[in-house]
């Protein structure tokens, strides 16, 4: 498809993202059962929640579009949640896992972060006041959670260093 107006590059950008938060939150159950630490498990269990918002914010800026809902596969997501899986696999102890659970959330709400802004700031040049307002609180519900991640990586990276002195 060649994309030929800044309409049909955000509707494409959209249905990226529509894909991707679909594959994170499948990712994220992943990560939830996983999880050891209740700081990490609560994050989580909270985003879980706000992806699922996410999705259906989504779906009514489909809706204002008078589209139906579309996923174009997104590589960038795909690769993240693999990324994930294999980080999980090698993880050799529950503090080292959650410590790579952390690691994963941090790259994906960044992820996240990037095309929001880019998708708020085409919904604003285009006069989409309604689509800008569901954009913006999907991008603030992700920055937030960025924020928790980053501010629970030294517990996360000190619990996981704690386990390899006691295991070694």
């Amino acid at each position: 498809m060649t994309i030929r107006t800044i309409e049909q590059k955000f509707i494409h950008d959209l249905a990226e993202i529509y894909d991707a938060e679909q594959r994170f939150l499948e990712a994220q159950d992943k990560l939830l059962q996983a999880a050891s630490a209740p700081q990490l498990k609560a994050i989580i269990q909270d985003h879980i929640e706000q992806t699922e918002q996410q999705i259906g914010n989504i779906e009514q800026i489909y809706r204002q579009l008078d589209a139906n809902p579309e996923r174009i596969s997104c590589d960038g997501a795909a690769g993240l949640v693999r990324a994930s899986e294999q980080g999980l696999a090698i993880a050799d102890s529950p503090a080292l896992r959650d410590y790579v659970i952390g690691g994963a959330l941090s790259k994906v709400e960044h992820y996240e972060v990037a095309v929001y802004r880019g998708l708020l700031t085409a919904a604003e040049s285009m006069g989409q006041i309604q689509i800008a307002a569901l954009l913006r609180h999907n991008l603030q519900q992700e920055e937030q959670t960025a924020q928790l991640v980053e501010q629970s990586t030294p517990m996360l990276i000190e619990q996981a260093m704690l386990a390899g002195e006691q295991g070694a």
